[in-house]
């Protein structure tokens, strides 16, 4: 257990995959107008590796890179979900889709623009994103 984290579960649409990510009540989402981002509306929040756990799925995942080929766009072979997913910014943590958890466990969210569009200059500008991914 980690003190003030809840564990959050969730998974994609088809039930193949399926994680745990221990991490606040009160979510800081990530909304970024990259290419990627924009077409899958791919909003998240980051968190340490160490605060992961794939559950199940690992076999029913596949990866799309592009570009600097840092993220890792994991998503589910079945049902095209991508619940979770390696960011370029934070490549030893992970970016989790808040509107793939169960239920239950989210109080608030407070959604934060990235402007991914000039991507290096809103990362080197952004005081703590670098850091999310840090135990």
């Amino acid at each position: 257990e980690y003190r003030g984290l809840v564990k959050h579960t969730g998974g994609c649409h088809c039930g193949a995959v399926r994680f745990e990510v221990w991490a606040s009540a009160d979510l800081h989402i990530f909304n970024c107008n990259c290419s990627i981002c924009t077409k899958k509306q791919n909003r998240h929040f980051i968190v340490p590796a160490s605060r992961f756990k794939l559950l199940k799925g690992a076999d029913n995942l596949t990866t799309y890179t592009f570009n600097t080929h840092r993220a890792q766009h994991t998503f589910c072979k079945t049902c095209g979900v991508q619940s979770f997913y390696t960011p370029r910014s934070n490549p030893d943590g992970y970016g989790i889709a808040p509107h793939c958890l169960d239920d239950g466990t989210v109080q608030t969210i407070v959604t934060e623009d990235i402007n991914g569009k000039e991507w290096e200059k809103a990362v080197k500008e952004h005081k703590t994103i670098r850091d999310m991914s840090k135990p």
